[in-house]
């Protein structure tokens, strides 16, 4: 994805602290005065101790000003970790549930917005999220 969108990908080898590479990816940003970094922690179950106290740390050592829960709207409210916290929410194969209910079952328990819908493998295929339209597929409107 970065070699596409033509953006700078910060990496170290196999194994090496995430928490570092995140570190390094922040101070690479400063030093080419980059607004925005992106740091990707993904396949992270809640449930795996090791995996969370990765997380924690590395929120410790970059606090972050968004962190962002990026994952399948078929999710359900396994996404939720009150340890790590999450500001909002980007949701893909929302085509999966037609209706939309699964998504919001997850901003209910998370009280946090969802940002963006995925509705396919493509970048165009991410919507801002639109409220109105899950509360008439729900029938709520």
């Amino acid at each position: 994805h970065a070699k596409k969108l033509n953006v700078r990908l910060i990496s170290h080898d196999y194994g090496s602290d995430p928490a570092a590479v995140a570190f390094d990816a922040i101070k690479y940003a400063e030093a080419k005065g980059i607004d925005v970094v992106l740091i990707d922690t993904a396949g992270r179950q809640h449930s795996n101790s090791n995996l969370m106290a990765e997380m924690k740390k590395i929120q410790r050592v970059t606090t972050p000003d968004l962190k962002i829960f990026v994952g399948e709207s078929i999710t359900g409210n396994d996404c939720v970790n009150e340890s790590i916290g999450i500001d909002a929410m980007i949701l893909s194969k929302a085509d999966v549930d037609e209706k939309g209910g699964a998504a919001i079952s997850i901003s209910y328990v998370t009280k946090k917005p969802i940002l963006y819908i995925g509705t396919g493998q493509e970048y165009d295929c991410l919507k801002e999220f639109n409220k109105e339209l899950v509360t008439e597929n729900l029938g709520l409107k």
